[in-house]
């Protein structure tokens, strides 16, 4: 006979594992329980960056994750995961359970740049992944050696359609930021310009400040210090508005180009199918943030200007600029990253 048919297994180890049974199933329901939309968050979140600590996006995360996770009422963990110009991070965004307990702060770079870059990406950035909202945004800004006899963007702009001259403008890379600026400068101007690709911005600026090369679209974290050390000369900012660090230094569209605009940014997305109601409790938790007080005066310290949305205006903002840097990077014909 089958042990398991016998009278002391029917009476005796039947109950207990059916009570075992009872025991484990009240523990899946309740942890189910706690893990609905219902309930969210109930546990710690992980905030993916796709950069090194140190970086712009990194420390964006720092000044904004603290007051975060107070108005989510659970820990922020951020997960640094370089690589790929953020794209590596977006791929691991995209393997994540799809229950809101795993977001990024995402770049310019990954929603409206890399997909038009050489090789592209594995992924749509408009469509494969869930928005939430606009983070930060943060200007470039076009300067030059302090002792340059550029003293306006037409004084710029005038030496790049001089045939006597020779206008070169570095980078931090082939498809930055400050590198797509200063491309729709020359395709909204018609000036001449070669563009010098670093390895990094440290090494451009080491050439602007040595005298080898015009300018640098430099964003204002790195700018700001050396101009206020008397290093290095504000041309134009390439945001829409004024910076409160350099009131007085205007925009590339006060100066003659309206609707130039070209902004570094970084915004919070999930991966796809997150649902609506987790997507609308991170985003309120988000825009609280981004209004607060506190974590307004510590972003405002270095000059990144918090940009809080709906998931639908930063789908339409995002949609908006991958467009404009495709047509640009396409005009240019870039072969390498």
């Amino acid at each position: 006979m089958n042990w398991l048919q016998t009278p002391f297994f029917r009476t005796k180890e039947r109950k207990f594992l059916s009570f075992i049974a009872g025991v484990l199933g009240a523990l899946f329901l309740g942890g189910a329980h706690a893990q609905s939309p219902a309930n969210f968050p109930s546990k710690p979140i992980r905030l993916i960056v796709g950069f090194a600590p140190g970086g712009g996006a990194d420390s964006a995360a720092r000044l904004i994750t603290p007051k975060l996770a107070e108005k989510l009422g659970q820990a922020v963990v951020i997960d640094n995961r370089p690589g790929a110009g953020g794209n590596l991070a977006s791929e691991m965004l995209l393997k994540a359970e799809p229950d809101g307990y795993t977001i990024m702060l995402t770049t310019v770079g990954s929603l409206a740049i890399n997909p038009h870059m050489p090789g592209g990406t594995s992924f749509n950035p408009l469509t494969d992944f869930s928005m939430v909202s606009q983070g930060v945004t943060f200007s470039n800004i076009l300067v030059v050696k302090a002792d340059s006899k550029i003293k306006s963007l037409q004084d710029y702009i005038a030496m790049g359609k001089d045939k006597n001259a020779f206008v070169t403008f570095g980078s931090s890379g082939n498809g930055s930021t400050g590198h797509l600026a200063g491309e729709l400068l020359k395709a909204r101007s018609g000036m001449a310009g070669e563009h010098i690709n670093y390895k990094g911005g440290g090494p451009a600026m080491t050439d602007l400040l040595g005298g080898n090369i015009t300018a640098i679209f430099a964003s204002t974290p790195t700018a700001v210090p050396l101009i206020n050390a008397g290093k290095l000369k504000p041309i134009a900012i390439t945001s829409p508005k004024r910076i409160a660090g350099l009131p007085n230094v205007p925009t590339v569209a006060e100066q003659g180009y309206p609707g130039y605009q070209a902004l570094n940014w970084y915004a919070f997305i999930a991966p796809p199918k997150v649902p609506p109601e987790v997507i609308n409790k991170l985003n309120q938790a988000i825009v609280a943030t981004l209004k607060d007080p506190e974590t307004i005066q510590k972003l405002h310290k270095v000059d990144l200007e918090p940009a809080p949305s709906t998931p639908q205006e930063l789908y339409n903002f995002a949609k908006s600029e991958n467009e404009m840097w495709g047509k640009i990077i396409k005009s240019i014909n870039l072969t390498e990253r």
